[in-house]
């Protein structure tokens, strides 16, 4: 009797908790379908009243098939106790999940997770920005690591012609001569490069600082309030402005210059004349000015090499910005929003479980009821309908009238006595309806 009784009342739950069943898989329908509108509202395009109409048709249909589909697999999943047929259910589950999750989940998680995807893509796209303008910078001011080897290299000219016009330290004889006049040629040359170095520091560092600028207004954007598509419209006007600086930054690279100007004081040397006054100072004089070409040749081949080796860093690939869509962008930037794909996919998939927990529920009801007698499973009801049934077949059919026992009249206690024949008859006199049949006489 126990395992009756535990059969009837999962029996008697289930039934209780179908109406609950239906109407929460109303509320997760709805659910669905609202979060699908609000979805599927951000990729139409049109006028405001056909995207709503379209918007809402698109989101009501995808309720109606939640709904329809999760009813059948409550409703046949649970009574079907084949293997095969349990697999083919279970393969046509999985198919209407994956469709339910392409027409539906999707466009929910866009819903849940598309505003804060976009501001995604934002700090994404300024991060990337910040790089650029950073590379940029770095590769401008690497010139500037050129200009002490310039200041050096002229110094170092402009010393010996004045030793030499002092001292005569190099031909031996004082005085302004040609070999002077090339020291201070070659000192004005790397002093006009080194010249033309510090002046594009200052550009750069304008065009830096005008860059900052700009991230710093991007900087707001990405972190400000309200409508994500507003801003996103302007963060990319930014963008083309920070570009037009970043493009200004690299064109400022004096590096190039300083490799042509470093070629130039080899192949463009010229020296003077020896005007010595005697064949010995003018061959003293030819000896000092090839010093000096040797020694132009190599600074010049020392800032070549330099000058190359900042023109192999990378140059800077102008960026362009492009704006996405919300659902567009929770699907780029899915794995930083996996809390709320997993909401999105619950809201529609969640009748899974209930589908699965009727079927635990079902297969426990068959077990527990197969192990029960074939008497101890019949109801008052089917026994009556059975006795009824066999009298018809026998011959001794019985209706419910004649089966009802007849009214009898009722009397007063004071009044009631049960005689030899087993009917009632009345005992006062102030109760009887008839007179009492006489006696017959003794002899």
């Amino acid at each position: 009797m126990l395992l009756k009784s535990n059969a009837a009342r999962l029996q008697e739950t289930v039934k209780s908790v179908e109406t609950m069943t239906r109407f929460a898989l109303a509320v997760l329908a709805l659910a669905s379908g609202v979060y699908t509108y609000l979805g599927v509202r951000g990729l139409l395009d049109g006028t405001a009243t056909f995207v709503f109409f379209a918007a809402i048709i698109y989101s009501a249909a995808v309720s109606v098939a939640i709904y329809a589909f999760w009813t059948f697999m409550l409703r046949f999943v649970p009574l079907v106790t084949s293997g095969i047929g349990r697999l083919g259910l279970f393969l046509t589950m999985a198919v209407g999940c994956l469709m339910i999750m392409a027409m539906s989940s999707w466009l929910n998680a866009a819903a849940l997770a598309g505003s804060a995807a976009q501001e995604q893509h934002l700090a994404v796209n300024l991060e990337e920005y910040v790089a650029d303008l950073d590379q940029a910078h770095g590769n401008a001011l690497a010139a500037q690591s050129l200009l002490p080897d310039v200041q050096r290299a002229a110094d170092r000219f402009s010393k010996l012609a004045d030793d030499e016009r002092s001292s005569g330290a190099l031909t031996g004889t004082t005085g302004s001569g040609s070999v002077v006049q090339l020291l201070t040629q070659m000192s004005q040359q790397m002093t006009e490069l080194g010249t033309t170095i510090t002046n594009s520091r200052d550009q750069v560092q304008t065009l830096f600082d005008a860059g900052s600028a700009h991230l710093a207004k991007m900087r707001e954007l990405v972190s400000g309030t309200g409508e994500v598509g507003p801003r996103s419209d302007e963060f990319a006007s930014e963008s083309v402005q920070l570009n037009a600086v970043i493009t200004s930054l690299q064109s400022t690279d004096v590096a190039p210059s300083v490799k042509r100007a470093s070629a130039d004081l080899a192949a463009g040397f010229i020296a003077p004349v020896a005007d010595g006054t005697s064949a010995d100072l003018q061959t003293r004089q030819d000896t000092v000015m090839g010093t000096v070409r040797d020694s132009v040749a190599s600074q010049s081949t020392a800032l070549a090499a330099a000058a190359d080796e900042i023109l192999k860093q990378t140059r800077v690939q102008p960026h362009r910005f492009v704006p996405l869509s919300s659902a567009e962008a929770v699907l780029r930037y899915w794995s930083d929003f996996i809390p709320s794909w997993a909401g999105a996919i619950s809201i529609d998939l969640l009748p899974v479980v209930l589908v699965l927990v009727l079927m635990i529920v079902y297969d426990a009801m068959r077990r527990e009821t197969s192990t029960l007698q074939e008497a101890d499973t019949v109801t008052a009801a089917e026994m009556l309908r059975s006795l009824d049934l066999y009298r018809q077949l026998t011959g001794r059919g019985w209706s419910a009238q004649r089966a009802t026992p007849r009214r009898r009249w009722w009397w007063p206690r004071c009044c009631r006595w049960w005689n030899r024949r087993g009917r009632w008859r009345p005992r006062c006199r102030c109760h009887r309806r008839r007179p009492r049949p006489a006696r017959p006489m003794r002899r």
